[in-house]
């Protein structure tokens, strides 16, 4: 029996995304936080945190739209016009807040522009790509092999929760990285933000997982007919768990306990995200193997993928090694 090589690249696909929450999300959520921190020493302690590791946390989301485009053609075609507003949206705020990055250093007579400019990329990127997700779960509308709907059907009530969700855990995920990595009074100030943040990401997610079922009938299908009885059940319990986990790891000594918490959350999300789905890559819509590329072309990807991923995770992995510890005020720039 060979080995189905869409469902491997499914899964590349899904593991791709989750790798760009991780590496991403937390200094997106620093962006978000940064009016919220005093000018001067706590902003420039924010950014050396992340200084070393931002940019090079975007590879995962150039791997996953290349996987995409390469592995499910047809999905692709279809995905892109229906969201090309908050695609291009997304991008612009990437580059936005790169370039504020960078000139709030060599620019320190403009810093406060520069400074707004990177929380504002970093919100438009993170809210674009919650609208992108939420439009995606609600639904696409597909004729024959090409999108068939209107420009704006991606703007709706759950898109913009799902974007607003988005910003919430983005958020608390950078002020549980400037615990880890911080001392002092940004320290402090990191764990009074995630002892807000933390309910308040707990509120959107329960709002999310309500609002889901209702979208399409094939997700009611899967959560409230069994098996999946299975996985609803036990699922908000498993949920409570780890954020009273993450709750009691606020008030500890091992500052480095609530961001991977908090990253469970996140990978429970996930979870549910994938049982929703699976095995379509556009819900409802078209399944993995009818978007799929021919098995030659996934065989020829994949091969190259076996060499690079591992890599680009050897290189991740070494770059946070290099760079692990507390962060003063000193910058390589």
């Amino acid at each position: 029996m060979s080995l189905d090589l869409t469902i491997v690249w499914a899964l590349l696909l899904a593991f791709f995304v989750a790798m760009y929450v991780v590496m991403d999300g937390f200094d997106l959520g620093i962006g978000i936080l940064f009016p919220r921190l005093p000018v001067g020493k706590e902003r420039d302690m924010a950014m050396n945190s992340i200084a070393p590791v931002w940019d090079g946390n975007e590879t995962w989301l150039i791997l996953g739209g290349n996987a995409l485009i390469a592995a499910f053609p047809v999905a692709y075609a279809i995905i892109l016009p229906a969201l090309y507003a908050p695609v291009i949206a997304m991008l612009l705020g990437l580059i936005f807040r790169g370039v504020a990055f960078e000139f709030r250093w060599r620019d320190p007579g403009h810093r406060r522009w520069w400074d707004a400019g990177f929380f504002l990329g970093s919100l438009t990127a993170t809210f674009a790509q919650g609208i992108t997700l939420g439009a995606l779960l609600q639904g696409i509308t597909v004729e024959g092999r090409a999108y068939g709907g209107g420009w704006w059907d991606w703007l709706s009530p759950f898109s913009l929760l799902v974007g607003a969700s988005l910003a919430v855990g983005y958020s608390l995920l950078g002020a549980c990285w400037l615990i880890w990595k911080t001392e002092g009074d940004l320290n402090a100030r990191a764990r009074r933000y995630a002892r807000i943040l933390l309910p308040a990401l707990l509120v959107a997610i329960g709002l999310v997982s309500l609002a889901t079922p209702f979208l399409e009938a094939k997700y009611h299908e899967r959560w409230f007919v069994w098996p999946g009885l299975l996985l609803a059940v036990p699922m908000p319990l498993i949920v409570a768990l780890v954020a009273y986990g993450g709750w009691r790891s606020l008030a500890g000594k091992r500052d480095f306990a609530p961001f991977f918490w908090v990253l469970g959350l996140f990978g429970l999300s996930l979870v549910g995200l994938a049982v929703s789905i699976w095995p379509d890559v556009i819900p409802g819509r078209l399944s993995i193997w009818d978007a799929a590329s021919p098995r030659s072309s996934q065989l020829f990807m994949l091969v190259g993928s076996a060499v690079l991923v591992p890599l680009i995770l050897a290189y991740t992995a070494w770059s946070y090694w290099v760079f692990r510890g507390k962060v003063g005020e000193e910058s390589y720039h």
